[in-house]
């Protein structure tokens, strides 16, 4: 009998919970941290209580990576399948190392860790794409084939309503001179070759930003299989859609890493170019 194939990712992934179960996909959470108090992702923390712990705290949270050990837990629970995780890119989180420690400590072969270069749904794209794979028959190793070479058609960008979040969290490049110069900046961060990187910089009204994106989405031939618009409670998510050109709209709410990351009113575009 030919082996199954399990699809693995984590919480960065900001797929939907009915999606999740009904494709069968596998999710390890990341954690929250609040001082010394740690949350899993999704699991013991929501967004909503997560913005709630801010107000009251007045402290961002921080965010730690799966542990090796975690994966290991994870891993020996399907010896005999094969296992394809893709999760949150290496360069902007260590889980993907973490991986690659359980794989090594395990010197086990039918493991198969795919590095999505994204975060977010810009991930969660990828997994839908493995589970189609899977369910068409592919073994592990035909399904990461396939996902590296979609990884640098992904294509992800963020408009930010408030950049306290992301400066202080240190992941996008640039970010540190937006903070402070001008007001009612709402910056585009966009994922290029694994990094968040500054893509624009318009001031105003957030309407300006999501301009911005929607006529660079309309610009492109894109995969119609899955288009995700994924945010953190902002209520632009029926702009965008009623203005983008894509048959398959997934709208997705961003879970506590991510949030933690780019703060509330955060919406963004992504999808996969032909």
């Amino acid at each position: 009998m030919e082996n199954k194939v399990i699809i693995l990712t984590d919480s960065t992934a900001d797929l939907p919970l009915e999606l999740i179960k009904s494709r069968n996909i596998y999710q390890l959470p990341l954690y929250v941290n609040f001082g010394d108090i740690q949350y899993k992702d999704g699991v013991d923390i929501t967004p909503k209580a997560l913005y709630e712990k801010v107000s009251e705290t007045n402290m961002i949270p921080t965010t730690s990576a799966i542990s090796p050990g975690d994966f290991i837990n994870f891993f020996n629970a399907y010896k005999e399948e094969d296992i394809v995780y893709m999760g949150i890119g290496g360069s902007i989180s260590g889980t993907l190392q973490s991986a690659y420690l359980a794989k090594e400590t395990l010197n086990r072969e039918n493991i198969y860790l795919v590095d999505s270069k994204n975060l977010s749904s810009g991930t969660g794209l990828l997994v839908l794409k493995a589970s189609d794979y899977r369910d068409k028959g592919l073994s592990g190793s035909e399904i990461k084939a396939k996902l590296d070479l979609l990884v640098p058609k992904v294509r992800s960008q963020f408009a930010i309503l408030t950049l306290d979040y992301l400066h202080k969290g240190g992941r996008a490049s640039g970010t540190a001179k937006l903070v402070g110069t001008v007001l009612g900046l709402k910056p585009i961060i966009k994922v290029i070759d694994g990094k968040l990187e500054v893509y624009k910089k318009p001031a105003g009204k957030m309407s300006r930003a999501l301009d911005i994106m929607i006529e660079d989405f309309n610009n492109t031939k894109i995969d119609e299989d899955y288009v995700f618009i994924t945010h953190s409670f902002s209520n632009k998510v029926d702009y965008i859609k009623e203005r983008i050109n894509a048959k398959n709209i997934i709208v997705s709410e961003a879970g506590c890493v991510i949030s933690s990351h780019c703060g509330a009113g955060t919406i963004g575009i992504l999808y996969i170019e032909k």
